[in-house]
């Protein structure tokens, strides 16, 4: 009964290091949908796409695994509604539903949740996981985007692909393997990391 209760109280995810119930929840979802307002200020046009370079898709995904499936969705939730009732917070300061690169952020919810839900059983604990389960965020969110952005720009799938997906491959490994370095360091330098 004592190794059932203490491997409850085990952190599932580096949020559940932090001490605190619903207050501290409360705090990491609207910390996660205001860093990931602030990364999208962080952002690079490209030529010829409306889709930018930007650092979203990053905090989209360290919330994830941060905070688990459910703190991540809500954040992200958070982040979309807000954004669509006019804060200023979508790339370059942006709101309201108008852009074509709405899906994207719609894709964040399901994503950070996905990330988180992987998280949760242990899907951030080595390098090798972690580049799984960021792999899998980051497809969801291009499953999300990239039809909206045919809709939005009447084209076609290869044309979306071209202008919402093909030029941000390489970032976005780069990304995944940043994360792939620090999530599974973090849980070492906490001393709670554990096989899941």
């Amino acid at each position: 009964m004592a190794t059932a209760h203490a491997a409850r109280r085990r952190p599932a995810v580096l949020g559940d290091l932090l001490p605190g119930s619903l207050a501290r929840d409360a705090a990491l979802v609207a910390g996660a949908a205001a860093l990931v307002g602030a990364a999208a200020q962080i952002a690079v046009p490209l030529p010829g796409t409306p889709v930018p370079v930007s650092g979203q898709t990053f905090a989209v995904l360290l919330a994830g695994a941060a905070l688990g499936w459910g703190r991540a969705g809500l954040g992200m939730a958070v982040y979309l509604l807000a954004g669509m009732a006019g804060m200023p917070w979508f790339v370059d300061g942006a709101s309201g539903t108008g852009a074509p690169t709405l899906g994207y952020v719609i894709g964040f919810v399901v994503a950070a949740a996905a990330v988180g839900r992987l998280a949760e059983r242990g899907g951030d604990r080595t390098p090798a996981r972690t580049v799984g389960t960021m792999l899998a965020g980051t497809a969801i969110m291009y499953a999300a985007g990239v039809p909206y952005l045919m809709a939005s720009l009447h084209v076609g799938l290869g044309r979306a692909l071209d202008l919402g997906v093909t030029p941000f491959l390489a970032g976005d490994a780069l990304k995944v393997l940043l994360a792939a370095g620090l999530l599974p360091a973090a849980w070492k330098l906490t001393g709670a990391s554990r096989d899941r």
